[in-house]
């Protein structure tokens, strides 16, 4: 990127108005993550064709792709938010070495991963809910999810990355290829090859090959306002604990996320393969939903660090009122269509196991009742992290599925029996929305005050 071109950009993050900014630059984030949600959803309808069982070995096995996210998304946007904070204070070269030193580290925790998953799978699998007729198909899908873990994980850091910069189109091109090359190998490899679960994951860890190609080749090309370079790597370990410390919100996030799965599958599995299935599916198509929340989210990051680097603190509360009320209405729209449709969307992936429907059309309600919650809430949480707060931004993200779900998931069930397994997330997003309003209200009100006294410097 030349010097025109990078003038150019600080003026479009700083001067274009934020409602028409955070648009523009969530819709191709928005794809992103329906692309995302839509292959990980492809996955389970395909192998769901295989059986009850191996329906259930996905949603054992996606713990596994949550924590490979959660390492992804946590050092992405933890770096992201640095890189981008120092991009609108004009810290090129800052920024450069903080997106090689965020790469690095992601590569090297990501190797690890794979080294440990391969070499304890039968073990993980039974710890991460596993029965035994579901076990199998379990270890085939996750022997090669492990072995893409690395190519995975960069690629999610360099997503965020150009999200971070404001070039979401960059990131939605490498992903939304990736994406629509897994829908197409899925049933090739399961079916058509007969590699059956293991055909799945192969899929996703040849198309993520591919994502991580050409997202790669954006930085080497010099597309991007910062570059991937070995020489630019840190040696200062303060940089990676503020890498780390900035993400600790999406780690939580990610990182409970694919707990409160797990704690899920347990509890799901003491009635039947047929829950764990249902409560998958039901699950798989939740985050699908919500992936346009997160879309819109991630539209609106960039543009609050960006502005909050330049100082520019009337933008970044004003970004993110409109962020809250959107999402709500996005939130509510998506939630309206999968409570309508819950029978025939359930019914795509098991229609002929009748305690299957019965349990996740339950399910999916339920989930989608309480939906659009996730709009202030998101927002709040994005918002504390974009701008350095990432002790608030923790706690906001520790709620929704740690402080709440995990004691829900584990109370519920003995007394409600299935009910209370199908109860537990949409409380949880009650009661997280409930502790948020009080978040979003500080925050707003720093902003104000943060407005004030810059108004105050420069009059």
């Amino acid at each position: 990127m030349n010097e025109t071109e990078r003038i150019e950009h600080y003026r479009k993050m700083t001067e274009t108005p934020v409602e028409r900014l955070i648009t523009r630059l969530a819709v191709p984030t928005i794809i992103s993550m329906l692309v995302s949600a839509i292959y990980n959803t492809a996955d389970t309808f395909f192998v769901s064709q295989l059986g009850t069982s191996a329906a259930g070995a996905v949603g054992i096995v996606f713990s596994i792709m949550a924590i490979i996210q959660a390492i992804g998304f946590t050092i992405g946007m933890g770096a992201g938010s640095i890189l981008s904070r120092q991009l609108g204070a004009k810290q090129d070269r800052e920024a450069t070495e903080t997106a090689s030193s965020g790469f690095a580290l992601a590569l090297i925790l990501s190797i690890l991963l794979a080294v440990f998953g391969i070499l304890f799978r039968p073990a993980l699998m039974r710890l991460l809910g596993a029965t035994e007729t579901i076990l199998p198909y379990a270890e085939a899908y996750a022997q090669y999810i492990f072995l893409g873990a690395p190519v995975m994980c960069c690629s999610f850091v360099m997503n965020n990355y150009l999200r971070a910069e404001g070039k979401a189109v960059y990131g939605m091109v490498g992903i939304t290829a990736g994406g629509i090359l897994n829908i197409l190998l899925d049933p090739l490899f399961i079916f058509t090859f007969g590699f059956g679960t293991a055909g799945a994951a192969m899929a996703t860890a040849l198309s993520q090959l591919i994502s991580f190609c050409i997202l790669l080749s954006f930085f080497l090309r010099g597309k991007s306002s910062v570059r991937i370079r070995l020489s630019a790597v840190s040696a200062k370990a303060r940089l990676y604990l503020r890498i780390i410390t900035t993400g600790l919100p999406t780690l939580f996030r990610q990182g409970l996320a694919s707990i409160a799965n797990v704690a899920l599958n347990v509890a799901a599995a003491g009635f039947g393969d047929a829950a764990v299935a249902a409560m998958s599916i039901a699950g798989r198509i939740n985050m699908l939903a919500f992936s346009a929340m997160l879309g819109f989210g991630q539209g609106y990051q960039p543009v609050a660090s960006f502005n909050y680097g330049a100082k520019l603190y009337g933008r970044v509360r004003k970004a993110t009122a409109f962020t809250a009320v959107a999402g709500t209405v996005i939130m509510l729209f998506v939630g309206l269509i999968c409570f309508i449709f819950a029978p025939q969307v359930i019914g795509a992936f098991r229609a002929d196991d009748a305690l299957v429907m019965e349990i996740g059309i339950k399910a999916l309600r339920f989930q989608m009742l309480l939906i659009p919650l996730t709009g202030l809430v998101t927002a709040t949480n994005m918002g504390l992290q974009s701008t350095g707060n990432s002790a608030p931004a923790t706690v906001l993200s520790m709620l929704r599925q740690g402080i709440f779900f995990l004691p829900l998931i584990f109370i519920l069930p003995p007394l409600w029996g299935v009910d209370g397994v199908i109860a537990s997330q949409p409380l949880s997003d009650a009661l997280s929305f409930a502790v948020a309003v009080f978040f979003f209200i500080s925050f707003m009100k720093t902003l104000k005050a943060k407005a004030a006294d810059e108004e105050s410097k420069l009059g």
